[in-house]
């Protein structure tokens, strides 16, 4: 079996336009939840978010270009050059069809969409821009990926709300080990702090209306957030043949279906997911030196993910580190699972635990070591990143340290 490594990583989100800026930012401990500002915020029941601030998309597109980008696009696009940039690949003619893109969204191009009911509905349009299609597919980002690096080998997009990171990022892991690809670009991106967004997610009641603060005693909810990244994935044999640096290796993939509840978490699917993707790293539980909770600050998702993990490493709950950076950087949603892998790579490479921060006090409910307020200096060797969707569609990837 084909072993497979990262050798380049990206990313645009609230805390940082670049890797090195975001793991400042969650080596520090900054939270980057704010007060929004979409149109209409008045209207909105729920006025925080972490957004990206001072990203200007005419510095990095051309203006014709921009026609066909919406923000989640965008957010692929500037993450994907980054992590190409770091990787130092030159894709030639036989790479090129070896090469291919997995991305994750949720919402594809909400953005898009909302401007245009708009127009359509409440200002009462009766035309749209011809690009209407091309910006709001779930698959804009994976095609601008692939055509802007040529990348002819496989290429789509993978949907399952706030797993879609990681199941991307497990199927490009998968296609390279199985001799379908050398190279994948894959990880995840989301924009959807719109007012028809926001308004969306209001209906479910599971927003916080002041932060967010997952594993706490008070937490309240979720805060949503927008950005991504996107890494490359590439078969180990291949970089070491180019003298590539190797950031880490993807040692395993789980994911698994609860078959229970549309939003209501289950405990028997994460539990199954996460001991899936350790079993493929050939990883024991005793092995694990961090873990990159899905915790959303949900009373119900905090609850049951702890359990989950007390399930997977029994009496060693207690010592291994769970922090949930959506503290820092909101629920990216789709995009999320692939920021929070950056958080891994940091543990692996420098031996910084990312903190949960805005924690004040600790949970019956949730018995984990949710590394509270301030990061953490450790030697981790394997770390585990969880990400757990409404639908109960599961998907946990599993790092090592090389």
């Amino acid at each position: 079996m084909r072993r497979v490594v990262i050798t380049g990583a990206g990313t645009l989100n609230p805390l940082g336009d670049n890797v090195a800026s975001t793991l400042d930012s969650m080596r520090s401990g900054r939270c980057a939840i704010g007060p929004l500002t979409c149109r209409d915020v008045e209207r909105l029941q729920v006025r925080i978010g972490a957004e990206i601030r001072d990203f200007r998309p005419e510095e990095h597109f051309e203006r014709g270009r921009l026609a066909l980008l919406d923000r989640a696009t965008q957010i692929a696009l500037v993450s994907a050059r980054q992590a190409m940039a770091q990787s130092g690949l030159d894709v030639d003619e036989a790479l090129a069809l070896r090469a291919g893109v997995v991305m994750g969204t949720a919402g594809g191009g909400n953005t898009t969409v909302d401007d245009n009911y708009r127009a359509v509905y409440e200002e009462g349009k009766n035309r749209v821009h011809p690009f209407v299609v091309p910006r709001l597919m779930h698959n804009a980002a994976t095609s601008h990926i692939a055509m802007e690096f040529g990348l002819k080998g496989p290429g789509y997009t993978v949907s399952t709300a706030c797993a879609s990171a990681n199941h991307a990022m497990g199927q490009a892991f998968q296609m390279i080990r199985a001799g379908m690809a050398d190279v994948m670009l894959t990880g995840g991106a989301e924009a959807m702090l719109c007012f028809g967004g926001i308004k969306a997610w209001e209906g479910l009641r599971v927003m916080s209306q002041d932060t967010c603060r997952p594993f706490s005693r008070d937490r309240s909810g979720m805060v949503q957030g927008e950005g991504g990244a996107v890494f490359v994935f590439e078969e180990y044999a291949h970089a070491q043949a180019r003298g590539a640096e190797i950031l880490a290796e993807i040692a395993g993939f789980g994911m698994s279906s609860d078959a229970h509840d549309i939003v209501m978490p289950d405990l028997d699917g994460p539990v199954r997911a996460m001991r899936m993707a350790l079993a493929e790293a050939q990883a024991a539980p005793e092995t694990l030196g961090y873990v990159n909770a899905h915790g959303t600050a949900t009373a119900a998702n905090d609850r049951i993910e702890a359990q989950a993990l007390g399930a997977v490493l029994g009496a060693r709950l207690p010592e291994v580190p769970v922090s949930s950076t959506k503290s820092m950087h909101g629920h990216l949603i789709g995009g999320t699972s692939a920021v929070e892998l950056l958080a891994c790579l940091m543990a692996l490479r420098e031996g910084v635990i990312a903190p949960t921060v805005n924690f004040t006090e600790a949970c019956p409910d949730c018995a984990v070591d949710a590394v509270p307020n301030v990061a953490r200096e450790a030697d981790v060797a394997v770390t585990m990143s969880n990400a757990f969707a409404f639908g109960g569609l599961n998907a946990v990837l599993v790092l090592r340290r090389i």
